[in-house]
């Protein structure tokens, strides 16, 4: 949600020629996910989160926040975890990664990704991005381009320490009038044979934020769902009323399961989670998930997770400053969702 939440304002006159530049909006289709069956209605889950961050801040390039965990398991044996996260020097956000053999204890191994102001990358961020470990490199799905109207583009390295960037946004804003006009941000991206999907931001030009799928056969072309977005604000008093972002996506139990983090109007920020069969038609359910200690008090954001068995690894970002997006002491946490049973089903 960092880049949106600045508002991604554009010029007034948008004129002709971005009427006519259907070419840099991608292209739509309606699709699901392989639709999945019998889950149980009356599941959800508990969170149970360390109280103190499992990576904090350090100088220089992530001295103003930590934040946007990516972790994915990388070549092995046995597969070492992989962390590719966001750091903030209070001008640029940059990526950064970061090992671990048990998720909580993470060796930092420094700045692997910065934005290129000589290209459409532009200078604010190259980071908030989404990791996988496919055909024995790291893809990974970052945020850059304007402030105003943000992009996504695509990294990959065989090991980490290089990395060859796409030579373009991979995802664009959509056209004239759409959900996500304004800019697309927040990439979280699985693979189901195949497949890639790309869960993402959208913002429109009143500034709803909101949530949307793509999906890929390479990672590079993305095919926009229709009938976006799959996930709308929530009613006024509720914890996302003011925006939508940061969605990790997994299946488990039989089902679909997201975490997103929702934006109230104090712009406080918390996680929700949401249950589907498809991938797309989406059920959110009443589980807010907010910090509880000192150092996540005001926002709890950025999930990522790994499915273990039937428990599911959960990293995530936290700050003790009310904020949409940068500022707020970041530091990152860790924590499990595990399964449990409600006496009903949800209404």
């Amino acid at each position: 949600m960092k880049a949106g939440a600045r508002g991604w304002e554009l010029g007034a006159g948008l004129g002709v020629a971005s009427l006519l530049a259907c070419a840099g909006c991608g292209r739509y289709a309606e699709f699901t996910l392989p639709p999945v069956s019998g889950g149980d209605p009356h599941m959800t889950f508990a969170f149970e989160a360390q109280p103190a961050p499992v990576l904090t801040r350090g100088e220089g390039w992530e001295s103003r926040d930590v934040l946007n965990p990516s972790v994915t398991r990388g070549a092995g044996p046995p597969p070492a975890l992989l962390n590719l996260y966001s750091g903030y020097d209070g001008h640029t956000w940059h990526t950064g990664l970061a090992s671990s053999d048990d998720g909580l204890r993470w060796l930092k191994h420094g700045r692997i990704l910065s934005p290129d102001p000589q290209t459409w990358e532009g200078s604010y961020i190259a980071a908030n991005g989404s990791a996988l470990f496919h055909l024995n490199q790291i893809w990974y799905w970052y945020v850059a381009g304007a402030e105003q109207q943000p992009r996504l583009g695509l990294a990959r390295s065989p090991e980490g320490g290089t990395w060859r960037k796409e030579p373009g946004p991979v995802l664009e804003p959509g056209p004239y009038a759409s959900w996500d006009e304004r800019g697309v941000a927040d990439p979280y991206v699985i693979r189901i044979d195949p497949y890639f999907y790309l869960y993402y931001l959208g913002q429109d030009r009143a500034r709803r934020q909101r949530l949307g799928v793509a999906r890929s056969a390479d990672g590079v072309h993305w095919v926009k769902l229709r009938s976006n977005p799959i996930l709308e604000l929530g009613d006024v008093g509720a914890f996302d009323e003011a925006g939508l972002g940061e969605p990790a996506v997994w299946c488990s139990h039989a089902s679909y399961w997201m975490l997103y983090t929702g934006l109230d109007p104090e712009k406080n920020r918390r996680l929700g989670l949401a249950r589907s069969t498809d991938g797309v038609h989406w059920e959110k359910l009443p589980v807010v998930l907010a910090g509880s200690e000192a150092w996540d008090s005001k926002v709890v954001c950025d999930p990522t997770v790994l499915v273990d068995g039937a428990t599911i690894r959960v990293w995530f970002g936290g700050g003790d400053v009310a904020s949409p997006d940068e500022n707020l002491h970041g530091q990152i946490g860790f924590g499990i969702l595990r399964p449990i049973t409600q006496a009903a089903p949800y209404p």
